[in-house]
């Protein structure tokens, strides 16, 4: 199992090929992450690795993070399906073991998750991509609008309706993402495309089943 805890440092391009096809890729500032702690079926009924990402300074550690003072703490499974069936993958990890961006290699997939940008409430037309009202034959202050929500029959609106609301600040999973470069001296990961999140947001970074 690869895995690794990232922060996003933002989006560029390169150019492949001899035509030079622009490729855009997510530049992401990867690890060096440490081994906290490693669960077990029998101590505690799952298989984990918990790791800490971004040592805080010894002024900035309060009390309850004496023990293990990251700014970033996640747990990554490390049970792999074989079928049906869920198998230990028993990796070799030891509490105080370094992960960093060598564990990838050039031309890995890999799944990255993270929180998507928040966008807060907004109207149909831009949550759904609703075209809006008639600007013409008397339309006023409802070009935006998103028109019936319903009929008298059952009178009322049914579950489901796409309606203005809350928008984006979810969990976002990307599958399949190809590691374009890896540069183990400065922790940088580039991927192709895009992912989750605003800069400086954080990312999980597994490698693809």
């Amino acid at each position: 199992m690869k895995f690794i805890l990232g922060l996003k440092e933002g989006m560029s391009q390169i150019f492949e090929g001899d035509e030079g096809h622009v490729v855009p890729v997510t530049v992401v500032e990867a690890g060096p992450c440490q081994v906290l702690q490693v669960k077990t079926e029998d101590k505690d009924g799952y298989e984990a690795v918990q790791v800490g990402f971004k040592k805080l300074k010894e002024k900035a550690v309060k009390k309850p993070q004496k023990n293990k003072p990251f700014r970033y703490i996640r747990e990554f499974s490390v049970k792999e399906k074989v079928g049906s069936k869920e198998n230990a993958a028993s990796p070799d990890y030891q509490v105080g073991q370094d992960i960093d961006v060598s564990v990838f290699e050039k031309g890995d997939k890999v799944k990255v998750s993270g929180n998507s940008k928040g966008k807060g409430f907004q109207g149909g037309v831009k949550r759904w991509g609703f075209a809006g009202r008639p600007t013409t034959r008397g339309t006023k202050h409802e070009v935006r609008g998103i028109g019936s929500i319903g009929g008298s029959i059952p009178a009322k609106v049914l579950k489901g309706k796409k309606m203005p609301g809350r928008m984006g600040g979810g969990r976002i999973s990307i599958k399949n993402l190809e590691v374009v470069s890896v540069d183990k001296e400065n922790n940088l990961l580039v991927l192709k495309g895009a992912v989750p999140g605003r800069r400086g947001s954080l990312l999980e970074i597994t490698a693809s089943k």
